[in-house]
């Protein structure tokens, strides 16, 4: 039997000391951080609770935080939107749809605090992320920020429009085939974007490469 019919799984909004602990720990123990600058204090996220930011977990059946994900209040020429820094599941409940569920919570935060955007970012080497990202919950990419955390880390920051259910798919599309070389990756990517296009689709091709499908911005 699967395991999602057994578990009975809640999106709550943590707002408790110990919950935030919770959180905490479960962010250190998915990422595997021991360096106690890499961790994540609870204090922090007690103060985003309460000023705006979202602080949201999955709670199993035994009321245990099993995911967890925060963010805050961003603004750029456009407005405000919600600016979502991290979202993490516990290793033995990947699979379940979870991340969809942290996501869908962070959404009504945001527009419960008049915000109709939000955004963050991930590695565009994961294919699997990035479908989830722009295929499942239909967010775009529309900005490519090289080496964000350091060397090697580039990242797409994807946007998504909350007020859309069904986000609108272009019918031409231009196809990227994921190389294996991050630098070709990013020329590629950069070039596209500054054609005005947006990545809209990731997902694998018949004879299984992974392929990243771009065309103009649903706002164009």
């Amino acid at each position: 039997m699967n395991r999602i019919s057994e578990v009975s799984f809640r999106a709550v909004s943590l707002t408790t000391a110990s919950r935030f602990a919770e959180a905490s720990e479960l962010y250190r123990a998915v990422f595997g951080y021991l360096d106690p600058a890499y961790g994540l204090n609870p204090r922090l996220l007690g103060a985003l609770a309460s000023n705006g930011g979202s602080v949201v977990g999955i709670l199993d059946g035994s009321d245990k935080v099993v995911a967890f994900a925060y963010g805050f209040c961003g603004t750029d020429r456009r407005g405000y939107y919600h600016y979502s820094q991290s979202a993490v599941v516990a290793a033995d409940q990947q699979g379940h749809g979870l991340g969809r569920m942290l996501k869908h919570a962070q959404r009504e935060v945001a527009l419960s605090h008049g915000m109709s955007r939000m955004r963050w970012t991930y590695d565009p080497m994961q294919l699997r992320n990035a479908h989830f990202n722009l295929d499942v919950l239909g967010a775009r990419g529309r900005w490519f920020a090289p080496d964000m955390y350091g060397p090697g880390t580039d990242r797409v920051i994807v946007e998504w429009d909350l007020t859309r259910e069904h986000p609108i798919v272009p019918g031409a599309l231009t196809e990227l085939v994921l190389p294996t070389d991050p630098a070709e990756l990013r020329r590629s990517f950069e070039g596209l974007l500054a054609q005005g296009l947006v990545a809209v689709s990731c997902r694998r091709r018949p004879d299984g490469n992974g392929a990243y499908y771009f065309g103009p911005a649903d706002d164009a």
